[in-house]
């Protein structure tokens, strides 16, 4: 299976860090390959038309998600391979200058006992599910991501290289990659970015990404605040319509708020939270190679929200469960504050 590098049910695995040197088979071999594919799906679903199955709509609904993740992937990975070349090569059109960004304020929320979990018949992946009832205090959330100029004053101000701010295993994380600022950031004179775009001057008004969770952490820290648990975001998120910054767009860079209010939760960047990736109470995974698809994953990773500049429009939805190692910062991954609802009575 030479593009598989995860599942065990489905035959052997190639490493994960051997698929960027595979070569062939060549693009046309491959679009011959998927047009077979399709093809034999189409004849598959015809002859179903007249006795429906609903296990192989399930399996084909379920791939079809799937390769809207796969969409976002392949942006992310030609990100990366044309940020390793010495050129800075573009691949889409350079994003356009952004208009200021609201200042930063606090929505409050009373917490409580609040429904988490996929509510509804649509498509939703297993991790979703089953819907559950969390206890949540009060709490605050920004009103916006942060952005690129706010996390640069962590950086100059030397956040990189105070340990006080750092998780343990953040800081030998930073010492071990000699991480001094986000992924893409350079600074061979005036700090730049490398974007899909190629290399343009930093923009301070848009929303920082390709930030660790370890970074994300940090930074929270350092403003005195946090990140919020995946029940706090997804009790905001279930609030607002699922609108925002996605992929059809095809500016495949994230854009500077531009509304008043709790702006940015859907679209523009993954956010991180700062809950584990587990199961949900009652979580119970699919029968047969189905169910090696999320639960596999549930250890040593935190869980993202809400989207981001490279997700297909329609694809995320408040109950969505994105997750990554504390260490990953390929992904269009940024930041959202919190704060316990106290903080507010001590001039938080």
């Amino acid at each position: 299976m030479l593009y598989n590098s995860y599942y065990n049910a489905v035959g052997e695995k190639h490493p994960r860090p051997q698929r960027g040197l595979l070569t062939r088979p060549d693009l046309n071999t491959v679009l011959a390959y998927r047009a077979d594919v399709d093809r034999r799906v189409r004849i598959m679903l015809a002859a179903s038309e007249a006795d429906p199955d609903p296990d192989l709509a399930a399996l084909l609904t379920l791939g079809l998600h799937h390769e809207q993740q796969h969409q976002e992937l392949i942006l992310t990975d030609l990100k990366h391979l044309f940020s390793r070349n010495p050129l800075a090569p573009g691949y889409a059109a350079r994003p356009p200058a952004a208009a200021a960004a609201p200042a930063m304020s606090w929505h409050d929320f009373p917490g409580g006992i609040v429904a988490i979990g996929h509510a509804g018949t649509d498509f939703c992946y297993d991790n979703e599910t089953p819907r559950h009832r969390v206890f949540l205090e009060p709490y605050r959330l920004a009103s916006r991501l942060v952005t690129n100029g706010e996390f640069l004053q962590f950086v100059e101000a030397g956040g990189y290289a105070d340990p006080v701010h750092w998780l343990a295993e953040g800081w030998d994380w930073r010492l071990a990659e000699n991480r001094r600022q986000p992924l893409y950031w350079q600074r061979p004179g005036d700090w730049q970015e490398f974007t899909l775009g190629g290399l343009v001057p930093l923009d301070r008004q848009r929303p920082v990404v390709h930030v660790s969770y370890y970074e994300a952490d940090a930074y929270a820290r350092w403003t005195g605040a946090r990140l919020p648990t995946e029940a706090e975001w997804e009790n905001a998120a279930a609030t607002l319509p699922v609108a925002g910054h996605f992929a059809g767009r095809r500016e495949f860079h994230p854009a500077a708020a531009v509304a008043d209010g709790l702006a940015q939760l859907f679209g523009d960047a993954w956010e991180w939270t700062r809950s584990s990736y587990e199961p949900y109470p009652g979580f119970r995974a699919g029968a047969g190679a189905v169910g090696e698809y999320n639960g596999k994953f549930m250890v040593n990773q935190y869980v993202l929200r809400g989207g981001s500049c490279v997700t297909p429009d329609a694809h995320v939805r408040a109950s969505y469960r994105n997750f990554f190692p504390a260490s990953a910062c390929w992904q269009f991954s940024g930041i959202r504050l919190a704060r316990d609802a106290e903080q507010a009575d001590h001039g938080g």
